[in-house]
């Protein structure tokens, strides 16, 4: 049985927080997701809400689906490595399989990447590492999810890590998990961030691999399912 809370979005106050209406009550909850989500957030919309069980919290809800077009979209951004990580270790994902050792959040350079994957030789050195950054998707349009919906300097940073550990012959992926069910394939979002689809271009030509999933959303549970999707870096 699901604990979510049934609520209307009203209004976005400021980047982390939303004003919803529970049974004719303004209660302000935490919005996890930093994108523009303008296509997403429109006064009236049903959202589901997840009570925090942290008393020192100053909000007491997250938001953390949404209905859009007919769908549950996950909200969650911060999540999307976590569901990424529960798939690679029930293997799920094909391309990312055969791997001993799955850890989260692993810092390299200037940068943490999402995800750290290795093996370990007859000596216990590791072996076959390889990095993987989880970039959570929710803009859709005509079918098509698009990354970023606002312009981010921090995952163009990212990208440029990866393109580092790349040559270095260390294994790199740029996961983009599209968390809309409507999305069916994935382009950079040239329109809103131009630089960080340049330096996609380029990390994809340098060696970087592209991997495009989506999750199945209910109130129960959000998970990735499916193949690996297509995607277009073209302008």
């Amino acid at each position: 049985m699901t604990d979510l809370v049934k609520a209307i979005f009203r209004n976005r106050a400021n980047r982390f927080i939303a004003e919803v209406e529970i049974d004719g009550e303004i209660v302000r909850a935490h919005l996890p997701n930093t994108g523009r989500c303008k296509e997403l957030l429109i006064d009236g919309t049903t959202v589901y809400l997840k009570p925090s069980d942290n008393p020192n919290r100053k909000t007491k809800y997250s938001l953390y689906l949404i209905e859009n077009n007919g769908a549950l979209v996950a909200m969650y951004s911060q999540e999307a490595s976590k569901i990424v990580i529960d798939a690679i270790s029930n293997k799920k994902i094909k391309e990312l399989s055969g791997y001993e050792i799955v850890e989260s959040e692993k810092t390299i350079g200037n940068s943490r990447i999402d995800i750290y994957l290795a093996n370990l030789d007859s000596n216990k050195n590791p072996i076959d590492e390889t990095y993987v950054e989880v970039k959570s998707v929710t803009l859709i349009k005509d079918g098509i999810a698009q990354f970023p919906d606002a312009p981010t300097e921090r995952g163009r940073k990212h990208l440029e890590e990866l393109i580092s550990l790349k040559k270095e012959g260390i294994r790199s992926v740029v996961f983009f998990l599209i968390e809309h069910p409507n999305g069916n394939s994935f382009r950079p979002n040239w329109e809103n961030d131009p630089e960080f689809s340049k330096t996609l271009n380029k990390a994809y030509d340098e060696g970087v691999e592209i991997l495009v999933y989506k999750t199945e959303n209910t109130l129960e549970n959000i998970e990735l399912v499916g193949n690996s999707l297509e995607f277009s870096l073209e302008n």
